[in-house]
């Protein structure tokens, strides 16, 4: 397994066996053999999960670990080369699936130990009867460039080399000659394939080849009339175009098990070969997946290991695929699927995110960096492989700025040599969110819910961006794969900071940071209603804290003990990005001085208001800032701060009788949970009195 690649074991390991070594019945980065988990019937393996879960890392040390010992193809189902057709091409004769399988082909032809290249006969001809059917007004040049790149999928690579290179260059002449003549363009075109390779190559396996297509639907055992019907067929788009498709597709499965079949391959060539599909929630990964997992269910046989990325999980072709938790499929898959139903041929698992651990084997190796940080890159993160990643890039190469989190946040990280260095939560953003909505989430990111966001719209956002568009983008967010949570609309804590960061800074001044927030205040503005919290929240988060402190010290008395510890953790869980000074304006500066409210060290320049109890007062302050200090995700735990936390929930529980236990079982949970880098737990009656 690659350096970098941590956690992935189940699914890497050789001994024992992970799940790859088990389906590709090799070792990887080695020529070692080890038993198939499914000698006959193999499934379809989907990786899921959200953005930055490493499915992208998996899949290119699958291509690593077994490139050049087996036939290994990986696309990117986002790549651009698969958005439309090339310049000339019309789209009736290309379609996301029909170039895929070209580039996919391409790969899997490359010769490997042991053995030769693979040659595919049947996509070939295939796809030149798909092209031939946009050649109607193409000029000889364009078509010659189209076909030879075809035809070059059956070069051999073998001893007579050169030969198939001259062969595609014969061919790509007669196709020119037939589709520029006078006759029936696709026909003649068809026919000059046909001839040539029938021609060209006197193989049994060649003969089989281009005789497959006789049993193309309704082709009366006629090879060029099938080529024609699987022309006519992918031009009429739709339903029809489907159906051609998975006919290529097949076409791809059959040339790959040709290369397999006899004495002579069997002994050469070591493994299965291996299909690697990433963002396959995009076109051409849902035509493709479905178009083998139908195959398979009705019968048609193959032996090719095909692993797919996709973001989320609610994808309609996996309905009934079979879920398995990384971990789950360690020693065994445990898979077998329902005769029934086609998507049972998928194994889908899901990524979990990175452990402490793992997090600390990538951090900590650098000795330079604080003791505490991997600690806290794996709170803020959530054991996001992404982010763990490229802060610890960023920690290497901005080793002063380690300290905080937030300052290796917005230093600028060099994450290719040939490209001037961002901010790396900027980096980030580009890869854990949607980009055509980047600008949307950043503002509604602040919002907890569909009101509270469509009032963050209307202020911040364009006037045709209006509810709909709301729910529309929060759906988005669920079907990616990111978590649905209460009281946030933007559910992943972590993608919700970087969002925050970069609404803080969008502009010098912070301007659309304050409307947002302010936006909020007067949407949670009733005083009577429970959002009073929400509104204390975002106060705190434009630095006035003087309101939280208030009712905090207030509602002490009168509200249940769970309550009131649930509205502390709550309103001390704002964001605070870098210091304020008393009034809530920004410091020039980027001292965090909340741990020196926290300490007590500013309680002789704070006078208490008349007629409240001074030290209750003092120490609530106290209280609140060092809750808002200690769970603040863009800081490094602080145990002195947490001691005091300890002593200050100790304290107060002396001035509750009747929440006694609940407040001294949070002084001892809090403290342990914020400086572990976990969420403080609200205690339950019976563990209060435990």
């Amino acid at each position: 397994m690659g350096r970098l690649l941590h956690g992935r074991g189940a699914l890497f390991d050789t001994d024992p066996a992970g799940l790859a070594p088990r389906l590709v019945g090799l070792r990887p980065h080695q020529h070692r053999v080890t038993p198939y988990e499914h000698p006959r019937e193999l499934p379809f393996v989907v990786l899921s999960g959200a953005r930055g879960l490493g499915k992208s890392a998996v899949l290119g040390e699958l291509r690593a670990a077994y490139k050049g010992h087996t036939p290994v193809g990986l696309i990117d189902c986002e790549d651009p080369e698969f958005a439309g057709p090339p310049p000339g091409r019309p789209a009736e004769a290309w379609s996301p699936v029909s170039q895929a399988l070209l580039v996919l082909a391409e790969q899997l032809a490359e010769q490997v130990t042991g053995a030769g290249r693979i040659q595919f006969p049947r996509l070939m001809t295939g796809l030149v009867a798909v092209a031939a059917g946009g050649w109607g007004d193409a000029d000889s040049e364009r078509i010659r460039r189209e076909v030879q790149r075809i035809l070059l999928l059956n070069e051999s690579g073998s001893w007579v080399g050169g030969f198939a290179g001259r062969w595609a260059g014969r061919v790509a002449a007669k196709v020119v000659a037939a589709a520029t003549g006078t006759g029936p363009l696709l026909s003649a075109a068809v026919e000059a394939t046909l001839e040539s390779l029938s021609d060209g190559f006197a193989g049994r396996r060649h003969q089989r080849a281009s005789a497959w297509y006789r049993d193309y639907p309704n082709a009366g055992d006629n090879a060029r009339r099938g080529l024609i019907l699987l022309s006519g067929h992918f031009r009429a788009g739709g339903t029809s175009r489907e159906h051609a498709e998975r006919h290529l597709v097949r076409a791809l499965l059959a040339d790959l098990t040709d290369a397999y079949t006899g004495v002579l391959p069997r002994m050469k060539r070591l493994g299965r070969p291996l299909v690697l599909l990433d963002n396959a929630q995009s076109a051409p990964g849902p035509g493709l997946v479905e178009a083998v997992l139908r195959d398979r269910s009705e019968g048609v046989v193959d032996q090719v290991v095909f692993f797919a990325a996709v973001r989320g999980t609610g994808r309609p072709a996996l309905r009934n695929a079979v879920r398995r938790a990384l971990p789950e499929v360690a020693r065994s898959s445990d898979w077998a699927p329902d005769p029934g139903s086609a998507s049972s041929r998928a194994v889908q698992v899901s990524l979990p995110p990175l452990s402490g651990d793992d997090t600390l084997h990538i951090v900590g190796a650098d000795p330079s960096v604080p003791p505490r940080l991997p600690q806290a890159i794996h709170r803020l993160t959530g054991g996001n492989p992404l982010g763990i990643t490229l802060l610890a890039e960023s920690a290497e190469q901005n080793l002063a700025d380690a300290s905080s989190l937030g300052g290796l946040l917005t230093a600028d990280v060099r994450l290719h040599a040939e490209h001037d260095g961002r901010p790396a939560y900027l980096e980030l953003l580009d890869r854990l969110v949607p980009p055509d909505r980047l600008d949307e989430l950043t503002v509604l990111a602040a919002a907890h819910d569909h009101d509270s966001a469509c009032a963050l719209a209307d202020a911040l956002l364009p006037e045709d961006f209006g509810p709909a568009d709301v729910r529309a983008l929060q759906t988005r967010l669920v079907s990616e794969g990111l978590p649905a949570v209460p009281g946030r609309f933007v559910g992943d804590a972590f993608v919700r900071t970087l969002l925050l960061l970069r609404l803080h800074h969008r502009d010098a001044d912070h301007g659309q940071w304050r409307t947002a927030h302010e936006t909020l205040i007067d949407h949670y503005a009733d005083p009577a209603d429970e959002s009073v919290r929400y509104r204390l929240h975002h106060e705190l988060a434009l630095g006035g804290t003087e309101s939280a402190v208030d009712y905090l010290r207030d509602s002490f008395a009168t509200l249940p003990t769970r309550d009131w510890l649930t509205s502390l953790r709550f309103i001390a869980s704002a964001p605070y990005f870098h210091a304020h000074d008393a009034d809530g304006r920004d410091f020039t500066g980027h001292d965090d001085r909340r741990a020196a409210v926290a300490l007590g060290r500013t309680d002789a320049g704070h006078e208490p208001p008349e007629g409240v109890d001074g030290a209750l007062h003092l120490r609530v302050r106290r209280l609140l800032h060092a809750v808002w200090q200690l769970t603040d995700p863009l800081t490094l735990p602080d145990e002195t701060v947490g001691q005091r936390l300890r002593f200050e929930l100790e304290q107060l529980s002396n001035l509750r009788p009747a929440g006694n236990a609940l407040l001294w079982r949070a002084s001892r949970d809090w403290p342990d949970d914020a400086l572990a880098g976990r969420t403080p737990h609200i205690p339950d009656d019976d563990e209060g009195e435990a």
